[in-house]
């Protein structure tokens, strides 16, 4: 049974004693309580204080499937559900994303042959040696999606229904829709290897059905509309076979995990430097790639996928080893990036920046913050100023004067590292 605590002793105390008393035997198993729901300020909601929140009108301006994702994932044991307008809004927007990549994927087998599409239906898990044979990022999210399988079928048997969702909401927006869809996307249209593109989709539409049975308990209609449009088998969603079964256990490859893991690091290095540098959007720029071992070997034979995610311009993408002779030659004409203990990027700046704009940008700089050092030492070398003036006054002064000098030396070593 499941209700709100507040009639706990008016209401199911009573059924449990008259269930005990004229059946002998208790008419629940399992009672969930859950908190009572509030407007956005925790406040009971109330018609005086017109703070109602109308579950029909919020259905026709947000969905409904929205709404119901709201009060599951904002539901904690124990504790009331504020009802923001806000949250309501984020999942209407995590509703549009999960149709947009549905949509995504099922444009992207509208040219397939009718019995190749149907082929790609899941009718069970993904074994091991299948996921052993796949690329790099194929083992990675598939190896997340049963990582999360894993999680959120725990959860949901201990009844924490709120970090359920949370789990698959964040799987779906960070992971799944903004590293391997964009990957895929190479591998589909910009890529002649039939083979990889095949293997795409196959672990496109797994790892998507997958996910739409993880969240159909708290998305029912948004779930069961795009299910019907990909491959599948059977009926609906709603009878469909859970993902994980009692007696497979979901392989996961943690080498994969920790390789992919790597090259995460070492895009967000590279975007990092870019927003930095100012760096145009739509400019590719070079790297070298100092990495050994494992991860080197992964990263070279994802090159293509390195390049796309990191906007680097692929023929002036290189792996060298660390004491290499591009490296030490390029050493004082680059940005350094230590991304890990065996990983490391350098960027050509002449391929990130206009040296000339860059050297009056950082000139004008230089100026000001030198025009401000000078007035900082003036004013603290004053004759009675450290000694008159408050301790914060001095104290913030001083670290004013520090905070500028770091800076300016920021600013020389990055006009030092220009070319000339």
């Amino acid at each position: 049974m499941e209700t709100g605590y507040d009639i706990l002793f008016f209401w199911v105390a009573r059924m449990m004693m008259l269930g005990l008393e004229f059946t002998g035997k208790a008419p629940f198993h399992t009672i969930y309580m859950h908190g009572l729901v509030r407007d956005g300020q925790g406040q009971k909601m109330s018609k005086t204080k017109g703070n109602v929140v109308d579950p029909i009108e919020t259905i026709s301006e947000y969905g409904t499937d929205a709404l119901r994702f709201s009060l599951v994932t904002g539901c904690t044991p124990g504790q009331d559900v504020p009802l923001a307008m806000e949250k309501v809004v984020a999942n209407r927007n995590f509703a549009n994303k999960l149709w947009n990549t549905g949509r995504f994927i099922v444009l992207g087998l509208e040219s397939l042959p009718a019995d190749e599409r149907a082929s790609l239906a899941v009718t069970k898990p993904m074994d091991a040696a299948e996921l052993a044979a796949m690329p790099l990022p194929e083992r990675w999210v598939i190896s997340r999606c049963h990582q999360l399988t894993n999680t959120v079928t725990t959860q949901l048997a201990n009844y924490d229904f709120g970090p359920a969702g949370q789990a698959v909401y964040s799987f779906l927006w960070d992971e799944f829709a903004d590293w391997y869809i964009e990957i895929s996307k190479r591998r589909i249209g910009a890529s002649d290897d039939a083979a990889a593109a095949a293997t795409a989709r196959r672990t496109l539409v797994y790892t998507l059905d997958t996910c739409l049975r993880l969240l159909h308990p708290f998305m029912p209609y948004v779930t069961e509309e795009l299910w019907q449009r990909l491959p599948h088998d059977g009926d609906s969603i709603m009878v469909a076979a859970w993902p994980q079964r009692e007696e497979t256990a979901l392989p996961i490859d943690e080498g994969a995990l920790a390789t992919f893991g790597s090259m995460q690091d070492l895009v967000r290095s590279v975007r990092n430097a870019r927003a930095e540098y100012r760096v145009e959007p739509g400019k590719k720029i070079g790297a070298i790639v100092l990495a050994s071992g494992v991860v080197g070997e992964a990263l070279q034979a994802e090159a293509d996928a390195l390049a796309f995610l990191a906007r680097l311009e692929p023929s002036q993408l290189s792996f060298e080893g660390a004491g290499s002779v591009a490296v030490a030659a390029a050493a004082d004409s680059s940005v350094r990036l230590v991304v890990g203990e065996e990983l490391e990027a350098l960027l050509p700046l002449d391929s990130m920046v206009d040296a000339d704009k860059e050297r009056a940008r950082l000139g004008k700089q230089q100026a000001t913050l030198e025009a401000d050092i000078t007035k900082l030492e003036k004013r603290l070398a004053a004759p009675g100023f450290a000694d008159k003036a408050k301790p914060a006054v001095v104290a913030k002064a001083r670290s004013e004067l520090a905070e500028n000098q770091e800076k300016l030396n920021g600013v020389l070593a990055a006009l030092e590292k220009l070319p000339a």
